[in-house]
């Protein structure tokens, strides 16, 4: 069977377990990925899926100037086809409306791509519809290869139109995880079915049911506070400042504590804020964490709370996997009426909402979660009841195997995997 090279921003990611969990389902279903990474790993840890992963990997050169051989080699040898000649007419192209280093750095690695790319591949993928897209669309002409793209977030919504205009008429297929991108990408894709909504949902092999008892406390003792957790990176779309502000809002008579798993920039700045605010006593910042300990820490805590906006530069979430997560194991989650967030929980009943910004808002979410807990329960089950009957990845990883020619046996091979999973994770438990 011939292999698909999946074209990824960075391999291993722990901010990409969702990637992972793709690749590790889609081969399991019988497809041959080799995975080409634009970047080197910079993560202390992996997910236990990145070690269940057999693609093999190939490391691009990150920068340029760093490993100038390959790339001379590589041009050497294309550069005199036709196919090098049209690919160097389409970023002379992208050159002179986005006059960057990054794209000079895209073409460089497409020429590798396209010099070192493995004997059998005979399609490309590309994770994100910014960078790593130009990378596969440059190496795909220079390669007479077809290329197809998952789209996410921060691509869609930072990426100039005319690119993603061009980009969507020149690949095969696109895929997207939320509607609301779908309906944007379909708005710039050619006439017809090009862009498809494909949820990653969750695999529910690895986060087992919910505790089957539920922690009351209520906030009112400062010796056993409420537990609430975070889990995202320390990025301006995810809204740290205003959970920050709005836990300085709560009434002081009520007693929480906030754990914070993720990297990110803005880290720093984040626990400067929370001192300015009083609140570095009540907060403990864990870092990036591999997902067992991300998942020990959803059963330990009370609630779940992520506060996502649109960033000054247009970046947001899609929807986000850890609100997912969170709901798997009844958490009760508060978050902010994003579009993609509005695709998972409904206000009132299988979670909480403020507005995006809305610190006020937030605060007074936070206090009545808080100090309910027979609230946070029935808001936890629904949500864990929603998670499990419509945001499993079976159905998501199903359209992706048949969309890669793998479809036919993917139903009992995904089964089989889960049902491998949940022993794994019974064992560890």
């Amino acid at each position: 069977m011939a292999a698909v090279a999946f074209v990824l921003k960075g391999y291993p990611r722990l901010s990409e377990s969702f990637i992972a969990q793709e690749i590790r389902a889609l081969e399991a279903c019988g497809l041959d990925i080799r995975i080409v990474s634009l970047r080197h790993p910079t993560d202390r840890h992996v997910h236990p899926v990145h070690r269940e992963i057999k693609a093999p990997v190939l490391y691009l050169p990150e920068y340029l100037h760093r490993e100038p051989m390959r790339v001379l080699g590589a041009w050497q040898r294309l550069r005199g086809s036709a196919a090098y000649a049209d690919a160097r007419a389409q970023w002379l192209k992208d050159l002179a409306r986005d006059p960057t280093p990054n794209r000079i750095r895209r073409f460089g690695q497409a020429l590798v791509l396209a010099h070192e790319l493995p004997a059998g591949i005979d399609r490309l993928h590309a994770h994100f519809l910014h960078t790593p897209a130009s990378v596969a669309r440059y190496a795909a002409m220079m390669t007479g290869l077809p290329w197809s793209v998952s789209a996410h977030a921060k691509d869609i919504w930072t990426t100039p139109d005319w690119e993603k205009r061009e980009k969507l008429a020149a690949c095969a297929w696109a895929v997207t995880c939320t509607e609301n991108g779908r309906r944007h990408l379909a708005e710039l894709a050619p006439a017809g079915n090009r862009v498809q909504l494909v949820y990653h949902g969750i695999d529910l092999a690895r986060f087992p049911e919910p505790p089957s008892t539920v922690q009351m406390r209520d906030g009112s003792r400062a010796d056993d506070p409420v537990v609430i957790l975070s889990v995202g990176r320390a990025v301006a779309k995810k809204g740290y400042e205003d959970l920050i502000d709005a836990l300085a809002r709560v009434p002081s008579g009520l007693h929480w504590r906030l754990v914070h798993i993720g990297g990110g920039s803005l880290g720093k700045d984040l626990q400067h804020r929370a001192k300015l605010r009083g609140l570095q006593d009540r907060i403990a910042w864990r870092g990036a964490q591999p997902q067992e300990v991300v998942i020990a820490a959803y059963r330990e805590a009370d609630l779940f709370a992520l506060a996502p906006r649109v960033a000054a530069d247009g970046d947001r979430d899609g929807l986000p996997n850890v609100l997912m997560e969170a709901l798997s194991q009844g958490l009760a989650c508060l978050s902010t009426r994003m579009p993609g967030v509005l695709e998972l929980i409904e206000d009132e009943r299988t979670g909480l909402l403020a507005e995006p910004g809305d610190v006020t808002g937030l605060a007074n979410g936070l206090a009545r979660l808080i100090a309910d807990p027979g609230y946070r329960a029935r808001l936890g089950d629904a949500g864990a009841a929603r998670v499990r009957r419509d945001f499993g990845h079976q159905r998501g990883i199903e359209q992706l195997a048949a969309k890669f020619g793998v479809g036919g046996g993917a139903k009992d091979d995904i089964t089989r995997d889960m049902a491998r999973g949940a022993d794994r994770q019974r064992a560890s438990a």
